[in-house]
């Protein structure tokens, strides 16, 4: 939907902004045999593989899909896995499709920077770029290929071979960079034609369904928040006496030392029976004592 497009987008812009502060203020080719290659492939891999994780953990759907449990009841068939397996291969799609966004954006971008490729495979330039005397070595032909990237370590004698690399690696980069684009554009076209080929709704009936999981969703957090807030009301109430932002309070509860050392502490989830969980030390305290104790009155205004 239009949501998912925006969003898309303002990560793709947010990605390319990123990229443009991260090369300017860390990038520095080392222009060393060995390690041009490492440094370049560390600066175009590792934040594309950091941003694909973080795509995966920050969608939702990736935890619907770990925590996600089968009901024990619920009988097992092969039509029944059949459709499971179909599901989890849809969802897989959609989550990894998402979290594609971001590194695909940085790779495309630097790649047509061309930067760090430069710095990576300017040690590598066939030798008939490299316009040097037949007697020298290999070994010192890769170090001398390997400072093209830093211009104020090039001989000046070298300065047009070395105009001549940049200009090529850059020439491939940026092809590469291009073609990265085109490639992903028309993998997410044809999806979306095949995904719409083989759908058994209608193109209306798509949207409606899409707009009915949207808002059922916005609808479930809006009652979650709610529903919480009610519950946890009750606990609150029972230890402290009152309802927070209640009027005219006649009195409050004085809780015990022993009672302050119950609900203070790390708890995460305390399994009570086969169907609920207590979900804090609050929560276990309000359900397991009475709320008796010390009570204060409190004067009303007069």
């Amino acid at each position: 939907g239009k949501e998912v497009i925006i969003a898309n987008a303002i990560i793709a812009i947010l990605t390319i902004g990123g990229q443009q502060l991260f090369s300017f203020f860390t990038f520095s080719c080392p222009c060393h045999v060995g390690q041009n290659l490492i440094y370049g492939l560390a600066f175009l891999g590792v934040p594309a593989l950091i941003l694909l994780i973080v795509g995966y953990a920050l969608n939702n759907q990736t935890w619907r899909l770990v925590m996600g449990k089968r009901p024990h009841f619920e009988r097992v068939t092969s039509s029944n896995r059949l459709l499971k397996c179909k599901l989890v291969c849809f969802v897989l799609c959609s989550i990894t499709g998402r979290a594609l966004v971001a590194p695909v954006t940085w790779l495309a971008v630097t790649l047509i920077n061309g930067s760090y490729y430069i710095c990576a495979v300017s040690e590598y330039v066939p030798e008939y770029y490299y316009g040097a005397a037949p007697n020298v070595t290999a070994s010192e032909r890769s170090r001398i290929l390997a400072t093209f990237p830093c211009s104020q370590l090039v001989p000046p004698e070298l300065a047009r071979a070395r105009d001549e690399v940049i200009l090529l690696l850059r020439y491939q980069s940026q092809v590469a960079g291009w073609l990265l684009i085109a490639v992903v554009v028309i993998t997410v076209f044809l999806s979306y034609c095949l995904a719409g080929c083989f759908s058994p709704l209608s193109f209306l009936h798509f949207r409606y369904w899409s707009s009915y999981v949207h808002n059922e969703q916005e609808l479930f957090d809006e009652a979650t928040e709610q529903h919480s807030r009610l519950y946890a009301m009750q606990h609150v109430r029972k230890f402290f006496g009152f309802v927070p932002g209640s009027e005219n309070v006649k009195e409050i509860r004085i809780p015990s030392l022993r009672e302050w050392q119950a609900i203070s502490g790390l708890a995460f989830l305390k399994r009570v029976d086969e169907e609920h969980y207590d979900y804090s030390l609050l929560h276990d305290w309000a359900l397991k004592e009475r709320a008796s104790g010390k009570y204060l009155r409190i004067d009303e205004e007069p």
